[in-house]
């Protein structure tokens, strides 16, 4: 799959697509040079780079090497570990690397993005913003940022501090780190967190990747949290990679005078964020003040009893959330071995007895 995701570099779909339709990367790279036996319309330039791959097999060989001496893990699509929101995106990689201790499929995962030139009134925001996730949340769910200048690291550093595992997605390999004086932060967040890329070693850190990598974070998250932006800024290329992707996106707004606050006033104007004051509008648009209330009852010893009149399969999905709730559907899907579509229309039923409902990010929630 390695030496897969170097063929596809320029096309993330197409790859993917053929990646599926084929079952493997094996049974691709074995058919480099009859491939339309197993992709019959695989485009030409396509064909063409799989059947000269041979380079990108002996790199993808030195990159696996290099993992293994510096304890990195390789998460591929249809792992448990990889990212399952992120899998549910037609352009997510076939191949991330992965080095920390965070759990990337936690019950709540959300990115916090914005300008590289955060004023005080941004910092202000980043830290009561975590502070009061911190009371309505506890330390229950992953923060996502690119370990930038700005708004990513101050949104690093605060989760830190409050307690919360942090990622910082890359755009380059795990060999170097940018901008170098991020590099304390970086290493207490392998203890608290992590470092994500889909990149290999030896990748510089160009324009575009910053750009691409922009995907991953938006697509890994259930939600997108723009905190300061000028009209224009790879905050705002995320919320826009999140709106494609169905997930939600909230933003600050900020003084009309200040150059930093145009961005989030413009998206939040064309309808294209929720605005947003406090943790509080952001939990309650999520549905998690309550979610937050249920989990406090459950320590208090209040046990919900059997739900009545239910079908075998979704007996089986709320078994499933009484162990634990706010399941994506499609790890909702994989507990319990019933499809996405069979999920998706069992919850409608369960919702219309009251039992469950739907969540933003395709959450499934039991009542």
């Amino acid at each position: 799959m390695m030496a897969l995701t170097r063929v596809g570099y320029y096309n993330l779909t197409g790859i993917l697509d053929f990646y599926k339709h084929a079952g493997s990367a094996t049974a691709i790279i074995d058919h480099r040079k009859d491939v339309r036996e197993v992709i019959p319309d695989a485009s030409p330039k396509l064909v063409e780079r799989i059947r000269d791959c041979e380079a990108h097999i002996h790199r993808a060989e030195e990159e696996y090497e290099w993992t293994q001496q510096h304890g990195v893990r390789i998460l591929r699509w249809g792992d448990d570990a990889y990212p399952q929101r992120l899998a549910e995106c037609a352009d997510g990689p076939l191949i991330l690397y992965y080095k920390g201790t965070a759990d990337l499929n936690q019950m709540r995962v959300i990115n916090i993005v914005g300008t590289r030139h955060c004023t005080i009134y941004g910092q202000d925001i980043v830290r009561h913003f975590i502070d009061g996730l911190r009371e309505i949340c506890g330390n229950r769910m992953l923060v996502v940022s690119g370990l930038a200048y700005g708004v990513d690291i101050a949104a690093h550093r605060n989760a830190l501090e409050k307690g919360f595992e942090t990622v910082g997605v890359l755009a380059h390999g795990l060999d170097d780190l940018y901008p170098p004086r991020h590099r304390e932060t970086a290493k207490r967040m392998l203890t608290q967190g992590g470092l994500l890329t889909e990149y290999m070693t030896r990748t510089n850190a160009d324009k575009m990747n910053f750009v691409r990598r922009n995907r991953i974070v938006a697509g890994m998250c259930d939600a997108t949290v723009l905190v300061e932006s000028a009209a224009h800024g790879g905050g705002l290329i995320t919320c826009g990679i999140a709106q494609e992707y169905g997930r939600e996106v909230f933003a600050f707004p900020g003084n009309i005078n200040q150059e930093y606050s145009e961005g989030c006033n413009n998206l939040i104007r064309k309808n294209g964020a929720t605005l947003i004051t406090s943790a509080k509008d952001f939990a309650e648009s999520m549905g998690w003040l309550d979610d937050r209330r249920l989990e406090r009852a459950q320590k208090e010893g209040i046990e919900r009893q059997m739900f009545p009149d239910l079908s075998p399969d979704q007996q089986r999905i709320v078994e499933t959330l009484q162990k634990t709730n706010d399941l994506q559907v499609n790890m909702l899907s994989n507990m319990t071995g019933l499809s996405v579509g069979k999920v998706a229309a069992e919850m409608f039923e369960l919702e219309m007895k009251g039992v469950a409902r739907s969540l933003p990010g395709s959450v499934c929630h039991l009542l």
